[in-house]
């Protein structure tokens, strides 16, 4: 079994599009929640809709993950950006600005590829990685709980982040907010 981790780029978001399909678990979203403007009418939207405005994000070069492949096939899936470009996740955990914060917002791995570790895989890439594209500290939002169902963790689960060595820095019930300092390099 072959495994490869990407960042997203314009040539693989086709890929992007397989992954995120009702056969995963994900046709609705195509991770676009953190990019709508509220909570508010999110359960009425539709898998159409939501696929537009992910076109949209690409079309103005939003290509805000790494993808995660096993056999050649596309198979998971991080979206992973500047933190401050999502004004509804900056509101929702009223945190102050900082140009070097990034944010992990998303996992979704295909329901095949679950339970086999590659959720930290991806995080150990990612982290590896966002150093050199500026970032000076990474956050998490997991959702908080034992035995939850794939639909309740596409933020990951907070044991991912706690095992990689991410600090609780604000508390909540169901999604605390932690956060992992980065040695920056300077990107490339």
């Amino acid at each position: 079994m072959s495994i490869v981790i990407k960042r997203l780029q314009p040539s693989l978001r086709p890929d992007f599009f397989r992954l995120h399909s009702d056969e995963n678990g994900c046709g609705l979203c195509r991770c676009v929640a953190w990019w709508v403007p509220s909570w508010a009418g999110w359960g009425e939207r539709t898998a159409g809709a939501n696929r537009v405005l992910r076109q949209s994000l690409f079309d103005r070069g939003e290509d805000d993950g790494y993808m995660l492949y096993l056999d050649d096939e596309p198979a998971g899936w991080a979206q992973v950006g500047r933190r401050d470009r999502l004004e509804k996740l900056v509101g929702e955990y009223r945190t102050e600005p900082d140009p070097g914060a990034w944010a992990i917002t998303c996992f979704l791995l295909a329901p095949h590829a679950r339970r086999r570790g590659l959720a930290r895989l991806m995080l150990d890439e990612i982290l590896r990685d966002l150093p050199a594209r500026g970032a000076r500290s990474v956050e998490g939002y997991p959702r908080r709980g034992n035995g939850l169902p794939a639909d309740e963790v596409w933020t990951g689960p907070e044991a991912l982040f706690v095992d990689a060595g991410f600090q609780l820095v604000q508390e909540h019930p169901r999604r605390p907010r932690y956060r992992r300092d980065l040695v920056a390099t300077p990107p490339p």
